[in-house]
């Protein structure tokens, strides 16, 4: 057992999730449901495979916490890592990501939310359960800013799961535990690198609740995740967070810098052998923010109904767009290793993956079953470089054959 061969286990059998427990086989999410596959795994075999993925220098750091968080490419596939300590052993909790790299039309959202980050400031959410693509939206998002806007973009993440390439805009990357101690350090910290736009991987508590609200207010654009079933649900976990003396403040602050949720979840279609996005899209208009400043969530619902004009979307509503749309995108992988010197011409995806392991040069050259042994075959003719220069070239080209 290996970690390449477990990810092209899960990769083959188009799994969004692998688990690995001591004492059972692995466990596959494919399509939003579980199934087994293969032999119990033995928890030394697991142990070991921690160790050499978190390294000696990290490892007591788990010992202490019990649990880790990183971010590794695989196999070609960028996969994001728990590492925990159960009952049996210490196990395994495998997102792999996306293949592609994230846009807005190649995960068939709207495109109707590229109008959302043209603003210069406030915030967005990303809403919904677990596993169901906000870190992807969130990652289109960014990337649709990149691609368009000459904006200084800092992300903080836990870890970093998609690595952006600097288009028109100039991008930083901070993962905490890696180079910054906490979200909280982060935050205070990104208020004094002169940011257009920040991007807070997920909000978990108050502390960072408040310091993302308070880079919103400073004239920031700010896009963050948070769990919940619908937009109204995430406007008021994020109040109910703090105590309840300072609710009242929480929401006028919220108001004030609102400027969309996105609630998402993911949707198998069997007629595309696709999972699709379906969303509720909240747009922070006027009543909106009264409703907020109130502490009146339930009036929500309601309001989204009514929204249409102002670009809001309930999920029957999205689901009515989506059944008469035709122009579906089936997302095809990527080269693992990127272009050595890419152009910027604005067509080509700036997002290779962040650790992709290099392929030696030898591998990089064709075998000599691999070439041509023609001209009327098909691909580039090879051409061994000769002693003296070109016109030993032209020499060898004349000699009859």
């Amino acid at each position: 057992m290996t970690i390449d061969s477990l990810i092209r286990l899960a990769r083959e059998a188009g799994a969004s999730d692998l688990h690995l427990e001591p004492g059972l086989p692995a466990a596959l999410r494919v399509r939003g449901s579980l199934r087994t596959s293969g032999e119990p795994i033995p928890a030394a075999a697991l142990q070991a495979l921690a160790r050499n993925l978190i390294g000696e220098s990290r490892w007591p750091e788990f010992l202490e916490r019990r649990s880790f968080d990183l971010s590794v490419t695989i196999q070609g596939v960028r996969c994001r890592l728990n590492i925990l300590q159960s009952a049996r052993g210490i196990g395994f909790a495998i997102r792999l990501l996306a293949s592609f790299q994230a846009t807005l039309e190649k995960l068939n959202l709207h495109p109707g939310l590229k109008q959302l980050v043209e603003h210069p400031h406030g915030l967005i959410l990303v809403s919904g359960p677990t596993g169901c693509g906000k870190s992807s939206t969130l990652a289109a998002m960014i990337q649709e800013i990149n691609l368009t806007q000459a904006s200084h973009i800092v992300t903080l993440e836990s870890p970093i799961e998609y690595a952006f390439r600097p288009r028109r805009s100039f991008i930083r990357q901070r993962e905490v535990g890696r180079d910054t101690p906490s979200f909280q350090q982060a935050l205070l910290d990104v208020l004094r690198e002169d940011p257009d736009v920040v991007m807070v991987g997920e909000m978990r508590d108050a502390d960072t609740l408040r310091l993302t609200l308070n880079a919103a207010e400073t004239g920031h654009l700010v896009l963050s995740t948070v769990h919940s079933s619908s937009c109204a649900e995430a406007l008021q976990r994020i109040v109910g967070a703090f105590p309840p003396e300072i609710q009242n403040n929480v929401a006028s602050q919220l108001a004030d810098c609102l400027l969309a949720v996105i609630c998402q979840r993911l949707r198998f279609r069997p007629d595309l052998k696709m999972r699709v996005p379906e969303c509720e899209v909240l747009v922070g208009t006027t009543p909106i923010k009264a409703f907020i400043r109130n502490r009146d969530f339930f009036k929500i619902p309601q309001a989204l109904e009514t929204g249409a004009d102002h670009g809001m979307w309930t999920l029957d509503r999205y689901r009515r767009w989506m059944e008469q749309r035709t122009d579906w995108v089936t997302p095809q992988p990527e080269a693992e290793i990127p272009d050595a010197n890419p152009v910027d011409d604005g067509t080509k995806d700036p997002m290779p993956p962040l650790l992709a392991t290099p392929k030696s040069k030898a591998a990089l050259t064709p075998t000599a079953a691999q070439r041509p042994t023609s001209a009327s075959e098909s691909g580039p003719i090879e051409i061994e470089p000769v002693e003296g220069g070109l016109e030993g070239l032209i020499r060898e080209l004349e000699k009859p054959r």
